[in-house]
């Protein structure tokens, strides 16, 4: 999808933050939209239809965990990426914000480069969606490849154990989405009996050793992400 044709809902109550993000994403090709408060958010997230929305947490009217819950339950908007730009950066309130069903959380302030940063790699992912369907997966220089749980990583190839592989897959799918731990257990292990509660962890550093450690990061009390 080329930047002219992606829609970008800038929510904040806060002009200056919309004026300012709101210049530099339009400045990199994006087509942007604003909103001051959560029922803003709402009426313009179902009626353009935006890939990507990126919202405060505290608005009047109805704040941003609120809105993001209700744009959440739209079957039209489940594809949409939500992400959360606030000064709030306490674990309970990013914990709160995921559990409403966003995919990422930016702490204020933030520089403008940054943050355009930020978008292009929260938009790969709707590359990597359309990349799911398909038997093999390529993220960064890694092919995966699904058949054979198999991956290659620069022409180095590598054959995971299945729960290594699927965990794996799970992350790059969404590559810089935070998927919860329950989440993870739910999608790779699912009605399966878990031993002990650090089986994702021993995962994840399994995966650490061999693919890299860079590529993984750890949400400090909400679960882990992958990033190119």
């Amino acid at each position: 999808m080329k930047k002219k044709d992606i829609k970008i809902l800038l929510v904040d109550d806060e002009q200056d933050i919309l004026e300012i993000v709101g210049y530099n994403l339009t400045q990199e090709g994006y087509q942007v939209i604003t909103a001051s408060n959560g029922k803003e958010a709402i009426f313009k997230a179902k009626k353009e239809l935006p890939q990507l929305i990126i919202m405060d947490v505290m608005m009047p009217e109805m704040d941003g965990i609120e809105a993001c819950e209700t744009i959440r339950r739209m079957p039209e908007l489940q594809d949409t990426i939500i992400t959360f730009l606030t000064a709030r950066s306490e674990d309970y309130s990013q914990v709160a914000g995921f559990d409403a069903g966003a995919d990422d959380y930016i702490a204020k302030p933030i520089k403008p480069k940054v943050l355009v940063s930020k978008v292009k790699s929260l938009l790969r992912r709707l590359k990597s969606d359309d990349a799911v369907s398909s038997s093999t997966l390529i993220v960064g220089n890694i092919e995966i490849n699904r058949e054979e749980y198999k991956i290659n990583k620069g022409g180095e190839i590598m054959v995971l154990p299945k729960k290594e592989f699927e965990l794996f897959y799970l992350l790059a799918t969404k590559p810089g989405k935070v998927f919860t731990r329950e989440e993870i257990l739910d999608r790779v292990w699912g009605n399966e009996v878990v031993v002990g509660g650090r089986t994702i962890d021993v995962h994840i550093r399994k995966l650490r050793e061999k693919i890299g450690d860079d590529f993984f990061k750890t949400i400090k009390g909400v679960g882990y992400k992958i990033e190119f």
